[in-house]
């Protein structure tokens, strides 16, 4: 039966106060209107490590009155299509669902969105990183669900479940490949943004943070209270972290102290029965399979308790940039064969890109970029024994506390104040597609001269290599010790990018061919048997899985590609935890099939 109260239209939505930059990290209740028309594009100069142009912030301001509406007055009435009618019945039915179990249905409105109010395409719009995902062509989802409370995410699963509405968690909407807010089947988000308390313990050198914290704020919060703790993590400072620390989470001091997920000690999820679990009554091989396995598979990831790492007060950092005609191209090469055998204070990584020389000429820029976990004089000194070919002088180094660090790799101009790290998204956001591959043995020159070709051709114009170095404590960690198992053996980690900038379909087709030339260049000198590709850098061309229940064989397609060996142990965790695959998306771990399972597989 629908309901006749749902005919009703919204006029006015709240939105809470944490979705303006530099809120209070608590979360507490209380809102603002939105008013579309003060929606502020407030240029900044933060650049993340794998985009180009200026990053900016969106702020949402408006008059501080409330409206306090029941659940019911809100109803996807607005239909994408017409093979999303049939849906139109669960949305009510799901909306009304959250109404009747909600204990506060007052409080339950006003964190709901639907397409028949003006706030819900800048609320879906807010954090996607990739305009890729933002044409009028998109699938939407039919409700949007910003949770002030943990308390209201298990009503939010049971009324899904009950209406057959699938779930798309999202924490800071940098999924490569926008699975965290697009869905082919009718769909609601979970968007995390108002969950983002960080609560740091100098005494321990731990910290809790919930998802829906980005990874600029965890850094603030951390150096709010210390001038020598810090945590690997990643380097662009609008990343979320719970999609980030569930995929592995790379940075700068991967090789001192590993990943982020290498670093988490307990956790908090709620499961598909809406129990609320931490590392003790979840067990060790659902807190095993979500750091690194991608935790939207086997629940909704509250909070992470993370081990915070030591730094010291002064780490030194540089840049050089060199052209092919300065002797980029053996410089490369022999980075290769060096970087993952310096000393694990020492972290240096490759960015390249095309560029314009002065006088016009087109070539290709290598940019060696380090963070050294020390001072100056003892860099030198180890560049010296290990890369002089570098030619890294005096003047190249500046030395700076870790947080000025931060600032420094995500292209921050020195002087900026911290408060930068609280930027939860930005404006000018480009067109991309994202690749990845692991390298156990370095590429010939004439190899690297033949990725330089690939660079010259108009498609490249704005496209980047980024190369990570391994070694250090990436040795060391073993291959099961979480689900991400690329570790010893890989000399570096590429991620392959192309970026653009026009709307129309065949520009993106024809940026898109670009890099799968690309790869399919790079298949000769990747890892092989399986070619691995890393979960956070998301690439829907290595496999997907098959509309509804897919089976846990087509799944392997990409998963070993992810998780090697891995995989298996995730498909058995994902049979005991959701046996109904109620979690899921189109590279989510399915569940053992019925006739596998029988057979004991």
């Amino acid at each position: 039966m629908v309901c006749e109260k749902c005919e009703k239209k919204l006029s006015k939505v709240i939105v809470p106060d944490k979705w303006k930059d530099g809120a209070s990290n608590t979360t507490e209740g209380g809102g603002r209107k939105i008013n579309e028309n003060k929606l502020l594009s407030k240029k900044s100069r933060s650049v993340c490590n794998v985009r180009l142009g200026l990053e900016f912030e969106y702020i949402f301001k408006g008059d501080t009155k409330t409206q306090r509406t029941s659940v019911l007055s809100f109803v996807f009435v607005l239909l994408f299509s017409s093979s999303w009618a049939a849906s139109a019945r669960n949305h009510e039915d799901f909306l009304q669902c959250l109404s009747i179990e909600s204990q506060n249905s007052t409080s339950i409105s006003q964190i709901i969105y639907t397409p028949n109010n003006s706030s819900f395409l800048p609320i879906l719009q807010f954090s996607i990183e990739n305009l890729r995902f933002i044409s009028s062509d998109t699938p939407k989802p039919a409700v949007i669900v910003t949770p002030v409370d943990e308390s209201q995410i298990p009503t939010i699963i049971k009324c899904a479940k009950k209406h057959d509405m699938q779930i798309r968690i999202r924490s800071g909407g940098h999924d490569y490949e926008g699975l965290s807010y697009v869905s082919q089947v009718p769909f609601i988000i979970l968007d995390m943004i108002n969950l983002r308390s960080i609560s740091v313990d100098t005494e321990t050198s731990t910290a809790w943070v919930q998802t829906g914290a980005t990874i600029g704020e965890l850094y603030y919060r951390i150096a709010e209270k210390s001038k020598v703790l810090g945590f690997p993590a990643g380097v662009c400072p609008t990343v979320g972290v719970g999609g980030h620390v569930s995929g592995g989470g790379y940075g700068y001091m991967l090789r001192k102290y590993g990943l982020a997920a290498d670093n988490v000690i307990d956790a908090r999820l709620v499961n598909v029965d809406g129990e609320i679990l931490d590392r003790k009554s979840m067990g060790e091989d659902l807190f095993w399979a979500i750091r690194g396995g991608g935790g939207a598979s086997f629940g909704v990831i509250l909070d992470w308790k993370i081990k915070l790492v030591p730094v010291p007060e002064t780490v030194t950092v540089f840049t050089v940039r060199k052209t092919i005609e300065q002797n980029a191209t053996n410089l490369f090469h022999q980075w290769q064969s060096v970087a993952s055998k310096l000393h694990e204070d020492l972290f240096i990584r490759i960015n390249v890109r095309r560029n314009t020389t002065r006088d016009g000429k087109v070539t290709i820029q290598a940019f060696f970029i380090s963070l050294f976990l020390g001072r100056r004089d003892r860099l030198l000194s180890l560049m010296q024994e290990s890369f002089p070919q570098l030619g890294l002088a005096e003047e190249d180094c500046k030395e700076m506390s870790w947080i000025e660090s931060v600032l420094y790799h995500d292209g921050i101009p020195s002087g900026e104040p911290l408060e930068v790290l609280l930027n939860r998204t930005q404006a000018d956001k480009p067109y991309f597609k994202a690749k990845s591959d692991f390298i156990t043995k370095p590429i010939s020159k004439e190899g690297i001269k033949g990725i330089w070709k690939l660079f010259y051709e108009d498609e490249a114009k704005a496209a980047q290599l980024v190369l990570n170095p391994y070694g250090g404590k990436m040795e060391e960690i073993s291959e099961s010790a979480i689900p991400f198992p690329h570790r010893a053996g890989n000399l570096y980690k590429i991620q392959h990018l192309v970026y653009w900038t026009e709307e129309d379909k065949v520009s993106a087709e024809r940026h898109i061919k670009w890099i799968r030339r690309l790869y399919r260049y790079m298949a000769p000198y990747a890892s092989k048997s399986p070619r691995a590709s890393y979960i956070n850098y998301r690439d829907l061309d290595i496999g997907v899985n098959e509309k509804g229940n897919t089976s846990d064989a087509q799944a392997s397609i990409w998963g070993t590609k992810y998780f090697k060996n891995n995989f298996k142990r995730l498909v058995k965790v994902k049979t005991r935890v959701d046996p109904g695959n109620f979690f899921r998306n189109e590279q989510s771990i399915p569940p053992l099939s019925s006739r596998r399972k029988k057979s004991g597989d």
